[in-house]
């Protein structure tokens, strides 16, 4: 069963109110209806759970099953901690059962395939393997999450396979649309099946947020998307509206374009090791609802493809909805992550360009917000030193003290201007990038 995350929505309640009102319990042993412990369905991490009926799946049989699958996809939140633990603590009970695996990963673009390949034949230092995959140019996320991941395909030696593209074609697509891209510049991608309609009023919803978001910013700024700036004054459109938007249609390419690129890897890499388990790598709204890669792979041929995600106890397991996934982990809190002291953010999406380091987007809120940062601006130094890639600023960044004042220089509408980011004593920006 599919359905939109809206109409997801307005299930929780109903399931999740038949899983209690049905009694079910789940034992300290792990078995359905034995009645060990009176903590609700959703309170209770460290079990699996079948979403559409909320029953306790034993994890042994569960693995067992997955192993018979061609293609697993393993989702994530990028910055929870407890989403690659249980992603490790999955990839070891797939291999008690799975005597030949291949691993892709979002996290890399097809242009460094060849660091994966030496780091898992065990030719690479850690040093040497972030630093020759870009790690910090092409994901930017605390490394020290992924790398028990990427140590245990290394031990096993499991071929690790790059995903992605580059984040440029991404962007271009997002800018000008699919069609504008000439063949040889589309990375070798095939054209993208089209959206499913539930996936269109998904990815709608997440336009409207956008253009909400916005409007909470310098509209007038020069590089702000269409979404941004659209319409300043207006009441924010609803999902009817925006699906007729031409803005809309290229965000819809650019994410449609992203969810192919994986797609054709995965099947490339099953292609390649017809006797393997292929397993993915990557963000949860890419895999849920079998809207994103699922549906690329489908197309392509591949159907036999399971989903499984990480749900946080307690409200968070709305997700306990038919259709999200063949299977959930229930999942606690990041102790770690609220204990372990708050990294300098600046707030922003940025991308390395011919012309240097452009932003891409500022986060509401963010230190980068505060200093008048804007989509549109090249960054051209940050505390007087030079910075033509996305990893140079991002070093001088996660070296900043708290409490400091951060200069940075930059280009807008052709002029060099400066700004200062001011970092408070703890600053906690979200962010996507750096």
């Amino acid at each position: 069963m599919r359905c939109s995350r809206v109409a997801a929505r307005r299930l929780v309640c109903l399931v999740v109110s038949a899983i209690l009102l049905g009694g079910l319990a789940i034992g300290r042993q792990g078995t359905a209806g034995a009645a060990t412990s009176e903590l609700p369905v959703c309170e209770r991490a460290g079990v699996w759970l079948d979403p559409a009926s909320g029953a306790h799946l034993q994890a042994p049989d569960l693995m067992k099953r997955l192993a018979d699958r061609k293609v697993v996809l393993l989702g994530e939140s990028h910055t929870a901690l407890e989403h690659h633990r249980w992603q490790l603590h999955t990839l070891a009970g797939l291999s008690a059962h799975a005597p030949v695996m291949a691993v892709g990963f979002e996290m890399f673009p097809r242009s460094v395939q060849t660091a994966l390949d030496e780091w898992s034949q065990g030719e690479l230092s850690e040093k040497a393997f972030l630093t020759e995959s870009r790690w910090a140019e092409v994901w930017g996320y605390e490394p020290a999450a992924y790398l028990p991941l990427f140590h245990f395909a290394r031990q096993g030696r499991i071929p690790m396979a790059a995903l992605n593209v580059d984040r440029a074609l991404i962007s271009r697509v997002g800018r000008e649309g699919w069609g504008a891209i000439a063949e040889d510049e589309r990375e070798g991608l095939s054209d993208p099946a089209p959206a499913e309609a539930a996936y269109l009023e998904s990815l709608a919803e997440v336009f409207r947020a956008k253009i909400a978001q916005g409007r909470g910013r310098h509209s007038s700024q020069p590089g702000q998307t269409d979404a941004a700036a659209s319409g300043e004054g207006d009441a924010i459109p609803e999902v009817a509206e925006i699906l007729k938007r031409d803005d809309f249609r290229r965000f819809v390419e650019a994410q449609l374009t992203w969810d192919r690129a994986m797609a054709e890897a995965l099947f490339e890499m099953r292609q390649a090791n017809p006797e393997a388990l292929v397993v993915g790598v990557l963000g949860r709204g890419h895999a849920e609802y079998g809207y994103g890669v699922p549906h690329q792979l489908a197309d392509l041929g591949e159907r036999d493809v399971a989903v499984l995600l990480p749900v946080e106890t307690g409200s968070a397991c709305d997700a306990l909805v038919p259709g999200v996934a063949d299977a959930v982990f229930l999942v606690g809190p990041d102790l770690d992550e609220a204990d372990a002291p708050a990294k300098p953010r600046l707030g922003v999406v940025i991308e390395t360009t011919e012309n240097g380091v452009a932003v891409q987007k500022v986060v509401p809120g963010s230190v980068a917000a505060a200093a008048e940062l804007a989509p549109g601006d090249v960054i051209l130094r940050a505390a007087e030193l030079p910075v033509a890639r996305n990893a140079e600023l991002i070093e001088i960044i996660q070296r900043q003290a708290p409490g400091t004042w951060l200069p940075l220089d930059i280009r807008r509408d052709g002029e060099e201007r400066q700004l200062l980011a001011k970092f408070p004593a703890l600053t906690n920006s979200p962010t996507e990038n750096e």
